[in-house]
């Protein structure tokens, strides 16, 4: 990373920092001394090794990661178009053009969404699994679909399993029961779903057949890995008998945990942690073809394939794969963040930057189109590093008509962590006055007065909807966050284009404002002009036709 055109290596995801700050192109001080007691990048990967290619082994479990690396193009190379001339999508009356009137549902595959988000698949991960009764209420609350990622069947101490040989069949869990239960609570029945995901270990399993017989879930999606990284899930394991469990389950874990020499090292305290990684799998066209012919056999509702960013050629290859299966609803996530331990190498380095792979999706899709024009596409959705209504605005608005969705799952875990995180201080009346001037509370309020209806601004039509139901404050803040934030916020944006159902968003209402931008927009032919050749036809139409 650079600073002002100096290399750092204050790298704050793994803990390290340089001596002094001119740093080498190396990212070691220009003078490295011996008695240095400073841990840079090397010399803490001197004692630790392995650990270091992940964040902070002290905050698994309670953190997600993503890259700070900037990629050179962003949606904020993007400038939002807006209109002062008519109103599509309502009447054009000056009473009903106000923008609590945008319409933002939308759907994802065949599911009717009120907000156009979807909780991307959040699996085995311990920060996914803490914070789910957040996620998974608070998607529900605000009319919106969750994922339920990869490995939670295989990671659950609790589940059974058959004796088959190589791979055991699940036969019932405690975990993936809760994770869909949860979401039920609050559904109404119609608005989001609940989309269970599957990796290789998942597929040796039979996930889907379990989900799909036993609890009765109707979307599921087929994973080819994430926007993090391309090497499968990981997680640490903070025993050696929860090792020893997954390792007799097919998993890869890391030191082998059957080993007599590591078992010895591991009661002697030399190992912290085991690591538990998932294959990276091998498919060919005709095997996933087949992989979809036979989950839709099932009689599901929904088929959804879930993608990192990988190379151009690839991620093409997968695009043709979903068009031609005729899947429902196909995610693609850019780089670089996750919510496990992807490496830091590769979140920084890896994978095609979410703009980037936004526009190659959307060139491919306009080939198809040109090509067969009845092609039936899938819906699509957006992720990577996306978290305001300016994003999802201009992702839904790039991708028009393709992208009915924004897929998100940092962003809604912290959401939930601070509602639950909050609940706490307000159950403990530990609110501190820094707390309750950032809320917008004056100074003469006492700090242990904060009340759930004062902290949240939602609290109380959830509430009145819900009655004496104990909603956790975690659901409480991700459905303040998507519905309140976000809601209001797309609404106002639409508003202002003067369009008010959100699927009339079109490309000419964002121009790029960035050399970048407008080199990407071109070379795909997307037809997003760059800020000073917008209108320009209409403009001359505009001034000439005057009567001066």
């Amino acid at each position: 990373m650079t600073k002002f055109g100096i290399v750092t290596n204050r790298n704050s995801m793994i803990g390290s920092r340089t001596r002094v700050e001119d740093a080498c192109e190396s990212g070691l001080c220009p003078i490295c001394v011996a008695d240095c007691p400073v841990f840079c990048e090397v010399s803490k990967s001197a004692l630790r090794g392995r650990e270091v290619l992940y964040p902070s082994r002290e905050f698994f479990g309670d953190s997600t990661a993503g890259t700070p690396k900037d990629f050179g193009i962003g949606y904020r190379d993007f400038q939002i178009q807006f209109e002062v001339r008519g109103a599509k999508g309502i009447e054009e009356n000056m009473d009903k053009v106000i923008f609590p009137n945008v319409d933002i549902s939308t759907r994802w595959g065949n599911i009717p969404q009120k907000v156009p988000l979807v909780v991307a698949g959040l699996g085995s991960t311990y920060v996914a699994k803490r914070n789910w009764d957040g996620l998974a209420m608070g998607c529900a609350l605000s009319g919106c679909s969750i994922t339920v990622g990869e490995n939670v069947c295989g990671m659950d101490s609790n589940a059974t399993f058959t004796d088959d040989k190589p791979y055991p069949k699940v036969l019932d869990t405690v975990d993936m029961k809760y994770r869909v239960e949860a979401f039920r609570e609050y559904w109404d029945g119609k608005h989001g779903d609940i989309i269970i995901q599957k990796n290789v270990e998942d597929t040796r399993l039979g996930v889907f057949e379990y989900v799909s017989s036993k609890l009765d879930v109707s979307s599921l999606e087929i994973k080819f890995g994430q926007g993090a990284k391309a090497i499968g899930g990981e997680v640490r394991l903070s025993t050696l008998e929860r090792a020893q469990l997954l390792q007799s389950r097919g998993y890869l874990v890391l030191p082998d945990p059957s080993d007599p020499v590591v078992i010895d090292q591991w009661k002697a305290g030399l190992i912290p942690d085991f690591e538990r990684h998932s294959r990276v799998g091998i498919a060919s066209t005709e095997d996933v073809l087949e992989e979809i012919d036979q989950i839709k056999s099932m009689g599901v509702k929904n088929v959804f394939i879930k993608t990192g960013a990988y190379r151009p050629a690839s991620t093409a290859w997968i695009i043709r794969l979903g068009v031609e299966g005729k899947v429902d609803g196909m995610t693609f996530d850019g780089a670089g963040g996750g919510t496990g331990m992807s490496p830091v190498s590769m979140m920084n380095e890896g994978s095609i930057p979410t703009v980037y792979l936004e526009a190659l999706v959307v060139g491919c899709l306009d080939m198809i189109k040109k090509k067969t024009p009845s092609t039936k596409i899938p819906t699509i959705a957006i992720a990577g590093g996306i978290s305001s209504e300016t994003q999802v605005f201009k992702a839904l608005a790039m991708g028009a008509p393709y992208v009915t969705c924004v897929a998100m799952a940092r962003a809604p875990i912290t959401a939930a962590m601070k509602g639950k995180y909050m609940g706490e201080i307000i159950k403990e009346n530990s609110a501190t006055p820094a707390m309750l001037k950032t809320l917008g509370f004056p100074k003469e309020k006492e700090p242990d007065t904060l009340t759930i209806e004062e902290a949240f601004a939602e609290y109380d039509s959830l509430k009145r909807e819900h009655g004496d139901k104990d909603i956790p404050t975690a659901a409480v803040g991700v459905y303040t966050y998507f519905t309140s934030k976000l809601g209001t916020g797309i609404r106002q944006l639409c508003a202002g284009v003067r369009k008010f159902k959100l699927n009339l968003l079109e490309r000419k209402d964002i121009a790029t404002i960035s050399t970048r931008a407008e080199k990407v927009c071109a070379k795909w032919n997307l037809g997003i002009a760059p800020q000073e050749d917008l209108d320009i036809e209409e403009i001359k139409n505009e001034i000439y036709s005057g009567n001066y």
